[in-house]
């Protein structure tokens, strides 16, 4: 019973003071990362519901380990993306150690389904009561998260969802949503009865996420009864050689592309093959607060990133396990981050 009092206890707390069960768990244990104002707001219900936790206690007392499983793509030198989530991840460890949590790292190369099926057999060879993951190699993944159910394990998928699992969570993008925008953005050069390619970089072309974008990029010319002609080209070798190859091809093909939609972060390697070309006359979309993205950003190649706080999945998915496995606390089944807008002018100001 009386773990249904904290449990409760928390929820109702956080319910009054409109914030997350996590932030009422850093006041409480007096930890930084909240604002004064909203601390005070806490800190004033937990007097008037008189409110006694009891977790770090219980934690230290039980002397019980949780260990948690993170695995995603390692940074390679083709994209740095998986930086800012490994930072939000590290971030929320360092919140979370104290209660007897432990995070192992278990890293793939992107371009190798052998390494994703390799780390997921050293996971399932452990001990390991969650586990976070983003899921880039669909059917691989589909069976490990089976394999996690049958093992009573919960998982969180953050960045990359997949649809009717038995996830505990996912945090990311709404992708169709995030497609829709982009193709509201690019139509600001278009002329009429334009014609615009949309790019997919990657290994699995049939990846979830790109799909899905890709649908919400198309619905919004159907929406809006715009003609225009959707050229969609999958380029599944991603180093520059092959991507400018392909490019090459699909332009000679179609002389009178005015636009060109990236689906994922290697937007990079179509700007870089644009300001090669010298085609200034193509407006250029694509995601993610990259370096490399941002320096064409800056020289007028790309028009506009779209991105989704990578970092701030990172840590809200290790903290959704946290707040299951130590506060035994429910967990929103789907978070969806901010659409964010990046031009040249405002990329300064951004965090990530």
């Amino acid at each position: 019973m009386e773990k249904d009092n904290t449990y409760f206890g928390v929820k109702e707390i956080a319910r009054r003071a409109n914030v997350s069960i996590a932030t009422v768990d850093r006041v409480i244990h007096n930890r930084p990362g909240v604002s004064e104002k909203t601390k005070q707001k806490i800190n004033g219900i937990i007097k008037e519901l008189d409110y006694q936790p009891n977790i770090l206690a219980s934690r230290l007392a039980s002397r019980k380990i949780i260990s948690l499983a993170v695995l995603l793509p390692r940074v390679s030198e083709e994209t740095d993306f998986w930086e800012a989530p490994l930072k939000g991840i590290r971030r929320a460890e360092a919140e979370i150690k104290k209660y007897g949590v432990q995070i192992q790292f278990y890293l793939f190369d992107l371009n190798d389904k052998n390494t994703f099926e390799e780390q997921i057999k050293a996971i399932l060879e452990t001990e390991v009561h969650g586990v976070l993951l983003s899921p880039s190699f669909i059917e691989e993944s589909k069976q490990f998260v089976k394999t996690c159910h049958k093992l009573k394990i919960p998982y969180v998928f953050f960045d990359s969802n997949i649809p009717d699992q038995d996830n505990l969570s996912y945090i990311g993008p709404h992708l169709f949503q995030s497609g829709y925008v982009g193709a509201k953005l690019l139509t600001y050069r278009l002329k009429e009865n334009h014609k615009v390619l949309v790019v997919n970089i990657s290994k699995e072309i049939f990846n979830y996420n790109n799909l899905q974008i890709e649908e919400g990029f198309r619905a919004y010319f159907n929406d809006h009864n715009q003609s225009c002609e959707v050229i969609r080209v999958d380029i599944k070798d991603t180093d520059s050689l092959s991507v400018a190859k392909d490019l090459t091809r699909v332009l000679y093909e179609h002389e009178d592309i005015e636009a060109i939609f990236v689906t994922n972060s290697r937007v990079f390697a179509v700007a870089s093959f644009l300001e090669k070309s010298k085609r200034t006359d193509i407006s250029l979309i694509g995601y993610d607060f990259l370096k490399e993205n941002i320096r064409f950003l800056n020289m007028g190649t790309i028009d506009f990133l779209i991105c989704h706080k990578p970092e701030e999945q990172g840590y809200r998915g290790l903290m959704s396990l946290y707040q299951r496995l130590v506060l035994g606390a429910p967990v929103e089944k789907v978070h969806f981050m901010p659409i964010d807008i990046i031009t040249k002018e405002n990329h300064a100001f951004y965090q990530n």
